[in-house]
């Protein structure tokens, strides 16, 4: 596989790793919330934006490729914050499967 070169000089966005914890309601379902994991630079690229109706209104998605350095601990169902943005990540991928890099295809989350 080919080398992808990538100026690390372009992670200018601090942003905070998440991770969802469970707490069971008492009704056999379980409330959702996030604890922090790590403090990372990262580069956000905006990818696409997808207008639809529902109910009467428009619903706006948009999509984010952010390029971080590489962990081996990401999972389904965590996120990434900076502020009061939330990316949802769905799924990530090595670029080079150097271990250098890794891009994080995601949904920023209540826009």
């Amino acid at each position: 596989m080919r080398s992808v070169f990538f100026d690390a000089g372009q992670m200018t966005a601090r942003l905070e790793l998440e991770a969802p914890v469970e707490t069971p309601d008492g009704q056999g379902g379980a409330t959702v919330s996030f604890t922090e994991i790590a403090s990372l630079w990262a580069r956000i690229e905006p990818v696409s934006e997808l207008s639809e109706e529902q109910a009467g209104s428009d619903v706006f998605t948009l999509t984010h490729r952010i390029w971080l350095r590489f962990r081996d601990d990401i999972k389904s169902g965590m996120r990434l914050r900076k502020g009061a943005r939330v990316f949802a990540i769905g799924a990530w991928r090595d670029p080079d499967e150097r271990g250098n890099y890794l891009v994080c295809l995601c949904e920023e989350e209540g826009r």
